[in-house]
């Protein structure tokens, strides 16, 4: 019997499957969303040289958006990127929607921004 899967989610990708895979694209090393500054813009540090840097000056390599089948408020960011002081390559995962932080909004905010001089 065929059933009516309209609306249903099928074939996601879980956290572990996205971070796997950056893992054995190179992205081992890990970002987390640090407090934002005074001008409220997002800020991220580095796991390996504990710099932490504008969200806008990360070099985004890729950015998958992850959503719960059975909960659509398991809503992440998994962000591949380079520390712009060490060129350690690694993840971030930042929580977007109605259970995000003020400082996983800013990060990703900050992301979205084009970087100076770009075109």
């Amino acid at each position: 019997m065929d059933e009516d899967l309209t609306g249903v989610a099928r074939g996601a990708e879980t956290l572990l499957d996205v971070l796997g895979a950056l893992a054995g694209e190179g992205y081992s090393g890990a970002f987390a969303a640090r407090a934002v500054d005074g001008t409220r813009r997002g800020r991220i540090g580095c796991s390996a040289c504990h710099h932490v840097f504008a969200a806008d000056a990360a070099v985004v390599d890729d950015l998958r958006r992850l959503e719960g089948a059975s909960d659509p408020d398991d809503m992440l960011a998994v962000v591949a990127l380079t520390c712009p002081n060490c060129a350690t390559r690694g993840t971030l995962v930042l929580n977007y929607g109605p259970t995000a932080t003020v400082e996983d909004s800013a990060a990703l905010e900050g992301l979205e921004r084009p970087r100076p001089g770009a075109h």
